[in-house]
């Protein structure tokens, strides 16, 4: 295999993915409630494609960690890829609460509970953590770890409906809030790790079969099939599996099928992404694509008010028109880009400064 093959596409996803996030995240705040209804067409449309952003955003963020530990396998340097794993999951974790915590407020003498709300940052964190767990526990074996990870999504999303309200009550919070969403967390490591799990899964057929003939038109065809079946057929097939083996689990997972649907669009952007990837190398992309924690950071401050409790979402709060809401949109797109470009390092910087603040931790030489 050429191991300097770069997978365009992989970029360009990983771009659109958080400028969706982006714009996603700025109306939601800010939109006025009367025009969030979904008679209007407009708003109908932009609650469905919102709700594909964050499947995937972990899907590819699972498919491009994976594809890249795989490829270190072959340049021999996959412990320190695995290294690198655990080091930016840590790290990933620490900054979503560091976004969440209020030091204004504590300052003041007010202490609450909900700097331990976990959000996106958190998730990918520990999913890459589990990733580099799975890939262990199969003995870097790539059939094995290919199986496993697509078994694991399969689980995690037919079993939605055994999680769906879980409280637990009786588990600390700071790790209760990780898997239960009753105490405010807008993301769980379930069901969220299934789409990185599936993102897993393909990249190690990318990493298997890339060199091989008709590779691409092939794939193409796959994510095409597979993301209609899974959005008209996958209900249905629910629905069946129950009939087949009698077990009810099965019929409550097709009555609230969003996680396979979802997963669906995934492939169709996939399919659409893979198959314009000649057109999709412009540098804009790729610097966006280097920027994806930066970029995320740098909005969620200017938003939520992280730290000083100061954000667009208390300032404005949600009184904007729909053309104030999209202009508004465009023009914060802009400018949080812009910061991170030319006043931000990039993701490989930080990660790098990590790296060797662990090292000197533990006194050993930079590898």
């Amino acid at each position: 295999m050429n191991t300097t093959q770069r997978l365009y596409f992989i970029d360009a996803v990983r771009a659109f993915a958080i400028l969706m996030m982006l714009q996603g995240h700025f109306i939601d705040s800010l939109l006025a409630p009367e025009h969030r209804d979904m008679s209007y067409v407009a708003f109908r449309i932009w609650s469905y494609f919102r709700g594909i952003t964050a499947p995937t955003f972990f899907s590819i963020s699972g498919l491009i960690f994976t594809y890249l530990l795989l490829k270190a396998r072959e340049k021999g340097t996959e412990k320190q890829r695995m290294r690198k794993g655990l080091n930016r999951g840590l790290m990933l974790i620490g900054i979503g609460y560091l976004l969440r915590t209020p030091f204004l407020s504590w300052l003041t003498g007010y202490f609450d509970t909900y700097f331990l709300v976990i959000d996106v940052l958190q998730i990918i964190g520990l999913s890459l953590i589990s990733i580099v767990g799975l890939y262990y526990i199969c003995f870097k074996n790539t059939t094995v770890f290919s199986i496993i990870t697509l078994i694991v999504g399969f689980t995690i999303f037919v079993c939605e409906p055994l999680y769906r309200g879980l409280t637990l009550d009786n588990v600390p919070l700071i790790f209760a809030n990780y898997v239960s969403k009753a105490n405010g967390s807008v993301f769980t490591i379930i069901p969220w790790f299934g789409y990185m799990s599936f993102g897993a899964c393909i990249a190690t057929a990318f990493y298997r079969y890339l060199e091989k003939p008709n590779f691409k038109p092939v794939t193409l065809s796959v994510f095409f099939i597979l993301g209609y079946f899974l959005i008209e057929w996958s209900s249905h097939t629910l629905f069946y599996l129950k009939k087949w083996t009698d077990i009810q689990l099965f019929l409550d997972s097709a009555n609230y099928n969003y996680l396979f649907t979802r997963l669906g669009n995934v492939f169709i952007y996939f399919a659409i992404f893979y198959g314009l990837e000649r057109y999709l190398k412009p540098p804009l992309l790729l610097k966006i694509g280097q920027k994806t924690l930066s970029i995320y950071v740098i909005h969620f401050i200017i938003i939520y008010g992280s730290f000083t409790g100061f954000g667009l979402s208390q300032l404005i709060g949600k009184n904007l028109s729909p053309w104030q809401a999209v202009f508004g949109a465009a023009l914060f797109l802009i400018v949080v880009c812009f910061i991170s470009f030319y006043y931000v390092k990039t993701n490989a910087y930080f990660y790098g400064k990590l790296r060797q603040l662990l090292y000197k931790l533990k006194g050993k030489p930079k590898v």
